[in-house]
């Protein structure tokens, strides 16, 4: 069990460093650094600030962790970043610390995977097997579920929540937050119905997601009002966790409204 360390890389004392953990040419690592076992650093990467990075985790080049928010009001706190275990960072990847008045502190879960590019900002919180592809950004303060999937260049408003499976299209500007299971697209993103193709590839019963789709025409119906609806959909789905999910999420207090399809 050995640490390797390119005799270019600034490791800063203060750092921890795991068992087999591999920095490469040009990576320069901060003193409250913690990178766990396994950890691989390809070359040209800044890790810094209070980050800890988790086993197995391989960032390539140019990416840069750790960093201070992007926030006027932050003054130097002591704030961090975790990210999770097995995670991927590609290219250029930006990942920023929290702000002591947004909790102090960005978490990414395990087995997320950051594509070229893209970029977490101060205070985000991610579940675990996320993925952002390539430019895809979340503004502070995000909430992302597990199993999400950022679709190239789309753009997150700060504050916004994705809720578990939530797939995000393409180039989409989500000002709005994003029902479990739902898939939205465009500028603005509207919701376009739920994501099935990712609910079969994650192994989603077809009984499972026969639910899902008739609660979600039951949701976004055009009779009654929208809360009389969801009082109709936990009558009728009350023994299925997903939907009660949905619906969940919906009520739930949010400085964001809710992404609702075009014809609502």
């Amino acid at each position: 069990m050995t640490v390797t360390i390119h005799p270019t890389a600034i490791v800063h004392d203060g750092a921890q460093l795991g068992a087999d953990v591999s920095i490469g040419p040009y990576c320069i690592v901060g003193p409250q650094v913690t990178l766990k076992d396994r950890v691989v650093l390809k070359s040209h990467v800044v890790i810094d600030g209070i980050t800890e990075l988790g086993a197995d985790g391989v960032v390539h080049p140019f990416a840069c962790l750790g960093g201070p928010p992007q926030h006027l009001a932050h003054k130097g706190e002591p704030t961090k970043l975790i990210v999770g275990e097995r995670a991927l960072v590609r290219e250029n990847v930006i990942m920023h610390t929290g702000t002591k008045k947004g909790g102090g502190v960005t978490v990414a879960g395990n087995d997320c995977m950051f594509m070229a590019g893209s970029g977490i900002a101060h205070d985000c919180i991610l579940g675990n097997n996320v993925i952002l592809a390539n430019q895809a950004s979340c503004g502070g303060h995000v909430q992302v579920g597990d199993f999400v999937f950022l679709g190239g260049s789309c753009a997150v408003h700060q504050f916004a929540r994705l809720g578990r499976y939530s797939f995000i299209g393409g180039g989409a500007v989500v000002t709005k937050d994003v029902i479990p299971y739902g898939s939205v697209w465009g500028n603005h993103a509207r919701l376009e119905g739920l994501n099935l193709v990712g609910l079969k590839r994650r192994g989603f019963s077809r009984e499972l997601i026969l639910a899902l789709r008739t609660a979600y025409r039951m949701m976004f119906a055009e009779e009654g009002t929208f809360q009389e609806r969801l009082d109709d959909v936990l009558e009728n789905f009350s023994d299925i966790d997903q939907v009660v999910e949905i619906v969940r999420f919906i009520r739930e207090d949010s400085t964001r409204p809710i992404c609702l399809p075009s014809d609502n």
